[in-house]
């Protein structure tokens, strides 16, 4: 009981404390809203499209995760930070996040791992937040009028200013920001997953492979490398734009596409290379390497009104009708019909049945647009990277 008590005076003290320093903060959106509410983690402004997340938890994987580059991210769980910040559950080299929203920060972090609390996390790495808002209403809003561009500002506090500028902003449609997250020269993975025990671990690198793998990198997550890894594949990743036959020279039982930010239509040097290797070795794509592989058979895509982000999504498998529950992080999707001869369409989310996974004989390929690897999110899906060692050992 003390122990308790004295946790919750901490926590009294320190919103005492925040409350006597606390800074004024405006999320300025371009349709016009206005939603004011205080500083967090750094201060400064910060420009993108505005979206949410429905995850309980995994904020560091958010926010460092590639495919968020370019955009806000609004947590609709309605308090967070409460286990803090470390310096292991990166997805990528640092936070890719633009800005962050979040109804009530947590001032204190209770976590054996943790090494900051998320108020210092983000200001170690220089990113703008926005707290004490209505996310409910802020989520709603994009729900019904679509995920929008906005700016979050503590130096700026005149909300017409704010507003034109958030019009100003580039379109997340035909927007290349793989470019800016992808690898700039080829390299070899070797970490494993990470155990309670012996946290992460050397992968198969140190080990005798099964298998070699060719990662295309449109901004990968660690943890897709982590799994490939720990089940014995020797992983090679190569930036986005790498050619086809420098691929084929390192002789891979299999070619990995990854996810990715931005808008699958824009980055067609990807899709060229991509149409060039199929049929040629074993292909598994994972969300924007979904789509990339969608548009290199000749199909389309488009953009979705607020997208799929978090860790609770249905999505059926046609061919067992087992449903699992997935993690998602998608602004745009195949267009189903686009595909008719082209691939099989394998999975569909109960949602709002969009495309969730293709596969195609023919070429030796599957795809799905969501996230087999979680971080954060469950491991329902996981069996996919099984069936792609099944195609490797062929």
């Amino acid at each position: 009981m003390p122990k308790s008590l004295s946790a919750v005076g901490l926590q009294l003290k320190l919103d005492k404390e925040h409350a006597l320093k606390k800074k004024k903060a405006i999320l300025a959106l371009a349709d016009g809203t206005i939603f004011e509410g205080e500083s967090f983690g750094a201060e400064g402004e910060a420009v993108g499209e505005v979206v949410f997340n429905t995850s309980m938890m995994g904020y560091q994987e958010i926010m460092s995760d590639p495919s968020y580059k370019g955009q806000i991210m609004t947590m609709t769980y309605p308090h967070i930070g409460n286990y803090g910040a470390n310096d292991e559950d990166f997805e990528s080299a640092k936070p890719q996040v633009e800005g962050f929203i979040v109804k009530e920060g947590s001032r204190i972090a209770s976590n054996w791992r943790s090494k900051w609390s998320l108020d210092d996390f983000m200001k170690r790495h220089n990113v703008v937040g926005i707290e004490g808002l209505d996310t409910r209403a802020l989520t709603k809003h994009l729900r019904m009028y679509g995920a929008q561009n906005g700016i979050i500002s503590t130096i700026d506090i005149d909300p017409e200013r704010l507003v034109k500028r958030a019009k100003e902003v580039t379109s997340m449609e035909d927007l290349d920001l793989v470019r800016d997250v992808t690898c700039r020269e080829w390299y070899h993975w070797t970490d494993g997953i990470w155990s309670l025990d012996k946290g992460y671990q050397l992968g198969s690198v140190y080990q005798r492979p099964k298998y070699k793998v060719v990662a295309y990198d449109y901004g990968i997550k660690h943890n897709i490398l982590r799994l490939l890894a720990s089940n014995g594949c020797d992983v090679t990743v190569v930036p986005a734009g790498t050619s086809p036959e420098f691929v084929l020279s390192l002789n891979p039982d299999g070619i990995f596409l990854s996810n990715g930010p931005g808008d699958p239509a824009a980055v067609g040097y990807a899709v060229d290379n991509i149409r060039q290797l199929l049929g040629k070795k074993p292909i598994f794509g994972i969300c924007l390497g979904h789509q990339l592989l969608g548009l290199a058979l000749g199909g389309k895509t488009y953009k979705l009104k607020f997208g799929h982000r978090g860790g609770n999504h249905p999505v059926i498998d046609l061919s067992t009708d087992r449903v699992e529950i997935t993690a998602q992080n998608h602004g745009f999707v195949v267009d189903i019909h686009s595909l008719k001869g082209l691939a099989e369409v394998t999975h569909i989310n109960l949602n709002d049945k969009t495309v969730e996974g293709i596969s195609s004989d023919r070429y030796n390929f599957f795809s799905v647009q969501y996230h087999p690897e979680a971080s954060p999110g469950p491991h329902d899906s996981r069996y996919l990277f099984n069936r792609f060692f099944g195609l490797m050992g062929g």
